[in-house]
């Protein structure tokens, strides 16, 4: 009896799913062929004239038994040396290894596996041992229970971000990458408060509608709004592993900026709650012609702010923080000063001194119309985020862009996952499902080196968190160069070396410091206002409130009366 060989490979299914063909040699004739063999015999006999029929019958009886013989000898040795043939090829075929690849398979690496998988001995999908062959009607109602299964066709991927912070070849590039089973949807915000103030109305408020911010999987968030947001309970932690390469590419500053405790406050042990994609600095553009025309020396560093000659010649965000923080870095403090009295030469009133003096000196304090003031000439001087400045500074002619040399403010935009509303409602659809599982995909593909491309051709103003490092002073030579239409320090986004070191994020402070940080700014009087001055402020609230473009009417407007 022939014994089954148990040899069996990765890529062909198991021995005993094949069906061998005996050979009819192998097996005794049918009855029609025994009649023929006897008449046979007998014909021969007499046409040899053999005196002796049953001596010639039995030779011939001989023969053909003895033919027999060597022809099934022969079959079964070519049956069993193809068979050896079979089995030792199989030995020889190479192995399919057991670790995977740093890619994905292939479809056809994979469809042998899923052949050997149906075939196998223990089936799980029937729930019962396979020792023969299944027969049709066990194929019929595992097809039954394969069909009932329901696969999701697209994964939905959903991000709220903010305008002009994310290049549009990010998108093309990441939807390329993933293929058809990608459902992408981008929505852009104007600013960081719509998006701070839409979670928040949304999840505390539960005022839910169908663009509301909480239905996405990501969203935009400042650095500055990041402690807000956490106290406020509007994000979600980031569940990551410090094992994942995409994690481990950023430079140790961004970590330990990142991490922080239920409060919003910096912990070295505390979660973390945004990646970044983005960052920049606070910068001063001015106006060369003007500075040349009138024999001005260059701006330099914050000091320069104070200078009779540029009073109210400067237009500058209207923010707390970066005010008082140009004053303190100034008089040779940190923007994240806690204790001003210990912490600053001459205390609280040396600091409301210098912020009074400013204040004279800067015109307008507008995050929203400063660079409308510059470009319209009403000052010469604008103090703003390089997010803004750095487009508005290429559109220009005859103007540069400095970061102070005693150090500036840095600002980062920082993905992260809006939490789920208390009273979740499918109404709406969006993320009431959970949040994609394309997001760590996303996290890793705006961390990549080749993201960091269009930050350096100066598509988006900003760089990207790996440049988060000092260049050599030879590549920002060589960088500074390839940007002849702008002249800046800035080594293509980035503050130069010398500079970057005394650079600092904007960290949280604590409650009383921002108490202290308010009164400063609230104590400023606003300067007296000339009769001409009181009319168009009066016209210009009445046209705001009838059409936006009539901001651009009152700079046109407060300009011709510089000359009344």
């Amino acid at each position: 009896m022939l014994s089954p060989l148990t040899l069996t490979s990765p890529r062909s299914p198991p021995l005993h799913s094949l069906h061998l063909i005996p050979s009819p040699l192998l097996h005794p004739l049918p009855p029609d062929r025994h009649r023929a063999l006897s008449h046979l015999r007998r014909n021969l006999a007499v046409k040899s004239g053999d005196s002796n029929p049953s001596l010639s019958l039995q030779l011939s009886s001989l023969l053909l038994e003895w033919r027999g013989a060597v022809i099934r000898l022969s079959a079964s040795s070519l049956f069993w040396l193809s068979l050896a043939a079979f089995a030792f090829s199989l030995s020889i075929s190479p192995r399919v290894s057991a670790s995977p690849g740093p890619l994905a398979p292939t479809v056809a690496s994979l469809a042998p596996v899923v052949v050997d998988e149906e075939d196998r001995v223990e089936d799980k999908e029937l729930g019962a041992t396979n020792s023969k062959i299944p027969d049709d009607k066990d194929l019929d109602e595992a097809f039954e229970k394969l069909e009932s299964k329901t696969f999701a066709l697209t994964v939905p991927l959903s991000v709220v971000a903010l305008r002009d912070s994310v290049p549009p070849s990010w998108i093309k590039d990441f939807v390329q990458s993933q293929g058809n089973r990608l459902k992408f949807h981008l929505e852009v915000r104007a600013d960081l408060a719509d998006i701070h103030n839409d979670l928040v109305e949304s999840i505390k408020h539960d005022k839910i509608n169908q663009r509301s911010t909480v239905h996405a999987d990501l969203i935009t968030v400042g650095d500055s709004w990041l402690n807000y947001a956490i106290k406020n309970a509007i994000i979600d932690r980031i569940k990551i592993t410090e094992k994942e390469d995409w994690f481990k590419a950023l430079p140790q500053a961004w970590k330990l900026y990142l991490r922080r405790n239920g409060e919003g406050l910096l912990d070295s042990e505390g979660s973390i709650w945004g990646i970044p994609y983005r960052w920049g600095s606070m910068v001063i553009m001015y106006k060369k012609n003007k500075f040349d025309k009138y024999g001005l020396q260059p701006i330099r560093d914050w000091k320069d702010l104070w200078r009779p000659e540029l009073a109210g010649k400067i237009a500058m965000v209207n923010s707390g923080r970066e005010i008082v923080g140009a004053v303190l870095k100034h008089m040779g403090a940190s923007y994240n000063t806690k204790n001003i009295d210990i912490e600053v030469p001459g205390g609280i009133n040396a600091v409301q001194q210098n912020l009074t003096l400013l204040a004279k000196q800067v015109r307008l304090f507008d995050s929203v119309h400063y660079l409308k003031a510059f470009s319209a000439g009403d000052v010469w001087v604008a103090v703003g985020w390089s997010s803004d400045v750095l487009p508005a500074a290429r559109r220009s002619s005859d103007v540069a862009v400095i970061v102070p040399e005693s150090g500036t403010s840095l600002w980062a935009d920082l993905w992260a996952v809006p939490s789920t509303p208390k009273s979740a409602t499918s109404e709406f659809g969006g993320r009431i499902r959970g949040p994609s599982p394309l997001i760590h995909q996303w996290l890793d593909f705006c961390l990549q080196p080749a993201r960091e491309l269009p930050f350096k051709q100066g598509v988006i103003p900003g760089a990207s968190p790996l440049s988060f490092k000092q260049p050599s002073i030879d590549a920002s030579k060589e960088l500074i160069k390839g940007l002849p239409k702008l002249e800046t320090v800035l080594i293509a986004g980035v503050p130069p070396p010398e500079i970057l070191s005394r650079c600092e994020f904007l960290e949280p402070l604590p409650d009383s410091t921002l108490s202290e940080y308010s009164r400063l700014i609230s104590s400023l009087q606003k300067p007296r206002e000339s009769g001409w001055e009181k009319v168009l402020d009066s016209v210009f609230a009445i046209a705001k409130a009838v059409a936006n473009p009539a901001e651009d009417i009152y700079l046109l407007i407060k300009r011709q009366s510089d000359f009344v």
